[in-house]
């Protein structure tokens, strides 16, 4: 896909407060890119940027080949979708959402075709004469989306638009979002700082850490192929693992030379056994039964440990196991670094692993 968005070494600060430290990103036309991150690592002054919002104090913001570094919100031709739904409680939904075509004098004609599209992508069609009021949250934040949709503009950034809503309302509208903009082929900016959301709605996922792009890269990339410590252990839920590489059975450790690492390991990886001499041994603390599957959370002498087993499995707090794992699912990190290590074994591929039949049985 061609680029549509760039960001040049963009920095902004206020005094000592970093925001943003020298970030340079391209985004295809058509993408959704999630930017993700804890509170604090910049994200929205990143998405602010791009909106024209915030001005940088280096580099340059470029969209679709053109320098709008100096350029308004306005010249930027882009919609915004804020965590607040920001709706005029006084309008109709109808009059919310073509609000901003009035005030631009879009012809009457013109924004009753537009307002046609925008209710029917959104799934408000025959709500248009209700108030805010008489709306539930999801359906306040359509009509936010369909301002959006309205505008018809290439670009929609997207600040914590459904931090609102319960779990299931962000869970359907998270899907109502991604196949409108799959429909529309807008180019989109995400922000969040939930990796389920992330990793459920993004082509591509930027993860910020203190004002820089930690890593970038797919959902699967992230997952498989984890480029640090910070990004091993902010994507999964659980997350990943990280166990000494001293504390870790020689066999379970990939090969390399050099200093102290970290051996990690997703939480669904561990086979869970019998003590043994060639396994690790811990204790298991408690359990947690999720139905398809129980998260175990157990001790060991090289710290926590939290593996994800068979629903239909049963472990009591107490016992005493053997922790082991395939060498091909093992990840390596530099202890001071933290960044990812090649290692000599296979490149972790989930189809080739086959666990035999009650590899979590109980203890």
């Amino acid at each position: 896909m061609a680029e549509f968005i760039r960001l040049e070494n963009v920095r902004k600060s206020w005094g000592t407060a970093v925001g943003v430290a020298g970030i340079d990103l391209s985004i295809a036309k058509g993408e959704f890119t999630v930017l993700l991150g804890p509170s604090g690592c910049g994200k929205s002054t990143l998405l602010r940027l791009v909106a024209g919002l915030e001005l940088p104090d280096t580099g340059r913001v470029f969209i679709d080949g053109r320098d709008v570094t100096g350029e308004t919100p306005s010249s930027r031709r882009l919609s915004m979708v804020f965590q607040s739904y920001a709706l005029f409680p006084h309008l109709t939904v109808a009059e919310n959402i073509v609000f901003g075509l009035k005030v631009r004098r879009v012809a009457k004609a013109e924004r009753a075709q537009r307002l046609a599209k925008a209710l029917a992508v959104t799934g408000l069609a025959g709500l248009e004469q209700r108030k805010p009021a008489e709306l539930s949250g999801g359906q306040r934040q359509r009509v936010a989306l369909a301002r959006a949709v309205i505008a018809d503009h290439p670009i929609c950034l997207m600040d914590e638009p459904l931090s609102n809503l319960d779990a299931k309302l962000r869970h359907s509208v998270r899907q109502e979002i991604r196949a409108m903009q799959r429909e529309l082929g807008m180019t989109v900016l995400y922000v969040t700082h939930d990796q389920t959301e992330a990793m459920g709605m993004a082509d591509r996922i930027v993860l910020l850490n203190a004002g820089r792009v930690e890593q970038a890269g797919t959902p699967e990339e992230f997952y498989r192929e984890p480029a640090t410590i910070f990004a091993a252990t902010f994507i999964g839920s659980p997350p990943m693992v990280l166990i000494p590489s001293d504390g870790a059975p020689a066999h379970l450790r990939p090969e390399r030379t050099g200093g102290p690492c970290f051996v990690g390991v997703r939480p669904e990886d561990f086979e869970i056994g019998l003590p043994r001499e060639n396994a690790l041994t811990a204790r298991v603390n408690s359990t947690e039964f999720l139905g398809a599957e129980t998260l175990v959370y157990l001790s060991a002498a090289s710290g926590d440990v939290t593996a994800r087993i068979d629903g239909h499995t049963a472990l009591n707090p107490g016992t005493h196991v053997g922790l082991s794992w395939p060498i091909e699912a093992a990840h390596l990190f530099d202890a001071g670094t933290g960044r990812r290590l090649p290692s000599r074994t296979a490149k972790f591929d989930r189809g080739t692993i086959a666990r035999p039949a009650g590899q979590a049985a109980s203890a």
